[in-house]
């Protein structure tokens, strides 16, 4: 089970390497846009705090890199909980879509982290 927990981490991993590329660098462009829905005038004054979200999504995505390279549980646990949190709070605040995006996967990791085999 391990496997399977690891590759659900590492698909978690990449999300939020994903999110990361969209709010720092895709914001503004056509893309960033149409993924969040806004207009050009939107993205321009939003953009300095997209690029922080995308920071702190940087941050989700090395440690739960550092919990896969080190296959420490613990790294693991605290990090999927910190993203599912997050998405927990964006369904709450942003759009109900963001908690199957964002806590639905690392709510499947954590889960399976915790099955013996």
């Amino acid at each position: 089970m391990h496997l399977a927990a690891d590759f659900v981490i590492a698909i978690v991993a990449l999300l939020h390497l994903w999110f990361l590329v969209l709010e720092m660098f895709l914001w503004t462009r056509p893309l960033g846009r149409k993924v969040f829905r806004m207009s050009a005038e939107q993205a321009a004054a939003t953009k300095t705090l997209a690029v922080n979200q995308g920071l702190y999504n940087g941050f989700l995505v090395a440690g739960l890199v550092w919990g896969l390279v080190s296959g420490e549980l613990h790294v693991k646990i605290f990090f999927l909980a910190c993203v599912i949190l997050a998405g927990v709070l964006g369904a709450m605040t942003v759009h109900r879509k963001v908690f199957f995006v964002q806590a639905l996967p690392a709510i499947v990791a954590l889960v399976l982290v915790h099955i013996p085999g």
